[in-house]
């Protein structure tokens, strides 16, 4: 029996999805309903579905973030207890965006049914997802293709792009095509201009974003979102979804037995994962 899972955080519209899905796929079973990214993340690896439905705008995580920390998350060689043997779940995302941005979708075949859902539509998903599962990759092949598709849907495939990321004009001091050269942190009464060129790396932290240079660390009240596109994206690289790393300042990177990657760095004592998703900006010559 296929099983499936929904994330959806208008109760409502998760009732008629799964009404729907009950009506065209009697056979498939949902294990699990969540009402938010993280929610989704967490079930989705505690059930193993086969069939993951993301609503692309839900609180917190999107329905893009969570299905890309969930590729993330998922261990192909059953570290984590919940059967390591399970390929990665098929993806289709929920969604009210027009049509262009729908051609994305379609470049990435990964699928999709707009808001509100029309059984027609749902009913082409249900053939798809059929045929889908019955010629299904081994666990490592199926995990590498999804990641490939969400990094075509995230903007994901140069250094420096952004998970979600839309353009954004510098909004301080202009350097080499205009990226910031420095970050103005409050401390106190006083305004304390931080070069970028002593940055570490950058951490988000709820509203904020940790700064962290081989000395100090200040908070500044940006999200990483929106500070990723006015850094040098030579110089600055999106690692994993909570982490932005100054280049010059990676010592070394460690693949362990699973392949996941692990940054040291030359100036700070932490080591900084590196997501699935920027895995490929870590390549020996």
């Amino acid at each position: 029996m296929p099983t499936a899972l929904i994330a959806e955080d208008e109760e409502l519209l998760a009732a008629h999805l799964r009404q729907e899905l009950k009506a065209l796929w009697p056979e498939l079973d949902v294990v699990a309903m969540a009402a938010h990214g993280e929610e989704a993340v967490s079930l989705a690896l505690r059930h193993r579905p086969e069939v993951c439905f993301f609503d692309i705008r839900m609180p917190g995580m999107t329905g893009l973030e969570a299905a890309a920390q969930l590729a993330d998350d998922w261990d192909t060689d059953g570290e984590d207890g919940a059967g390591g043997d399970s390929p990665f779940p098929l993806l289709v995302f929920v969604t009210a965006y027009d049509q262009f941005a729908l051609q994305a979708f379609d470049r990435a075949a990964v699928d999709y049914v707009l808001k509100p859902v029309q059984r027609e539509r749902l009913a082409q998903t249900v053939s798809r997802l059929k045929a889908a599962l019955a010629q299904r990759q081994q666990p490592p092949a199926a995990l590498e293709s999804a990641i490939e598709q969400l990094r075509g849907l995230l903007g994901v495939g140069t250094p420096g792009a952004a998970v979600g990321a839309t353009a954004a004009a510098p909004s301080g001091a202009g350097g080499t095509a205009g990226a910031l050269r420095h970050l103005q942190v409050g401390v106190g009464e006083a305004i304390v201009l931080v070069p970028v060129d002593d940055v570490v790396y950058l951490e988000a932290a709820d509203k904020y974003v940790r700064v962290m240079t081989a000395e100090q660390e200040y908070l500044v009240r940006i999200s990483l979102r929106e500070l990723l596109p006015q850094l040098d994206p030579d110089r600055f690289w999106q690692v994993h979804r909570g982490h932005i790393v100054h280049v010059d300042a990676i010592e070394r990177v460690q693949r362990d037995d699973t392949g996941k990657l692990t940054l040291r760095l030359r100036r700070r004592p932490e080591k900084l994962a590196v997501s699935r998703m920027y895995g490929y900006l870590f390549r020996a010559m």
